[in-house]
């Protein structure tokens, strides 16, 4: 089957399923889309059962192994996501909430990869299933960083105070390079391939990749904002803000560091510092108007790959309960991630009532994690890893995106 024919597959099933939702279900947008989809790939499940050999369930099969999701992620759609969700955040606002998000960012994310690995590990011994603890850190590793493009789909819903809004989308943006260097760090140490992992090359390799992915960002940022100040022309505007996504995430893996940094900046960079000095009202409208267009489309393709990848990923029964305990041991070191953090930069830092509640319920994962977990190398673990990450990434999705405003409301008018 030819590249073309795959894209217009999925363009199909995203239209249909999107139309199936706003006709039947009613759910917001994307999540709809990964509703309509996860029913549809349950429904195939059962008539794989009830007829075995059934050619529409291995015709469909077929085509989503042909779908490299790890790499339409991490090296196709994610960095138009990225910087589609950086355009839109208010650098004043980010910088009054840095040290919030600079903490929960880093700090949050070791805490929370450390509880997740202990306790998965302590609970898959528990329920006599080997995950070798170096492989139960590679877990929480990817598992742990919250997925921008879920938070971001979920806030354009969801009505928060400026700061918690700030909080929740910064964090989610910024902390994919950590969560990328500590996961290839883990996965190092489990697969026995690296001759040094000590604390000075986790912080050497965490500079080459967060602050070069935000030296890179903000130097391609600015070359992108010059030539857009250059001219007057809406088309050829949104033609250099492509090139800028594409080449900046491009370098970026070619010379070592973090690609979701660099186009996060680069697109804080033209969303503030464009409307009113290089981008006039036409070029604005058209601009944002296309990259709004881009981040609601990619992000429903990728919610329908989420929905639909239950079929080629390999379950088994006797890793149900592991994936089951995962979602509440999650929960856990979100809370510890974000509960520490708040609470000793309280007393320089102001919070919404309800902050810490909200952070922990609205940190949701998604793509991402399936995608780093799905790189795994064949390994006896990798099938444990995968329910695990699948399971969690469709509970927050589905539960916690969708009972996220009932908990707002809740607890922050509360506070």
């Amino acid at each position: 089957m030819s590249l073309f024919e795959l894209i217009a597959i999925l363009l199909v099933l995203t239209a249909a399923f999107g139309w199936a939702n706003d006709r039947l279900l009613g759910l917001p947008d994307t999540v709809g889309v990964l509703a309509v989809g996860l029913l549809a790939s349950i429904l195939l499940l059962l008539v794989e059962l009830a007829f075995p050999g059934e050619r529409l369930y291995e015709g469909i099969t077929t085509v989503l192994r042909q779908i490299d999701f790890r790499r339409a992620v991490l090296e196709g759609m994610l960095a138009f996501l990225l910087f589609a969700g950086g355009l839109h955040v208010d650098l004043l606002s980010l910088r009054e909430r840095a040290w919030v998000v600079g903490t929960m960012a880093t700090v949050g994310v070791l805490i929370s990869m450390t509880v997740v690995a202990l306790g998965i590990w302590l609970t898959a011994g528990w329920l006599g299933i080997d995950l070798p603890l170096a492989w139960a850190f590679v877990f929480g590793a990817l598992i742990s960083p919250t997925d921008p493009v879920a938070v971001l789909s979920t806030l354009k819903a969801v009505k928060v105070p400026k700061s918690l809004e700030m909080d929740m989308s910064g964090e989610s943006l910024f902390n994919d390079g950590v969560g990328v260097v500590l996961f290839s760090m883990a996965l190092t140490v489990a697969t026995g391939s690296g001759q040094s992992t000590g604390a000075g090359d986790v912080a050497l390799l965490f500079a080459e990749e967060a602050l070069g992915g935000a030296v890179l960002g903000l130097a391609a940022g600015w070359i992108g904002y010059a030539a857009m100040k250059a001219v007057d022309n809406y088309s050829l505007e949104v033609l250099i803000s492509l090139a800028l996504v594409s080449a900046t995430y491009a370098l970026a893996d070619r010379v070592g560091t973090s690609g979701p940094i660099a186009v996060v900046v680069a697109g804080v960079l033209i969303g503030n510092r464009g409307p009113g000095r290089a981008l006039s009202d036409t070029t604005q409208r058209y601009l944002f108007g296309f990259w709004t267009l881009v981040d609601e489309i990619l992000n429903a393709v990728l919610f329908l790959l989420i929905g639909l990848e239950v079929l080629v990923l390999r379950f088994e029964a006797a890793f149900g309960w592991l994936s089951i305990v995962a979602v509440p041991l999650v929960l856990l070191a979100r809370f510890v991630a974000v509960g520490l953090p708040a609470a000793a930069l309280s007393l320089r830092v102001p919070f919404v009532p309800g902050t810490v509640p909200v952070l922990t319920w609205g940190g949701l994962r998604g793509g991402i994690s399936v995608a780093l977990a799905l790189s795994i190398p064949e390994v006896a673990a990798k099938s444990t890893l995968l329910a695990a990450t699948y399971t969690v990434v469709v509970f927050t999705i589905l539960v916690q995106g969708l009972t996220l405003r009932r908990l707002v409301q809740r607890v922050v008018r509360c506070g």
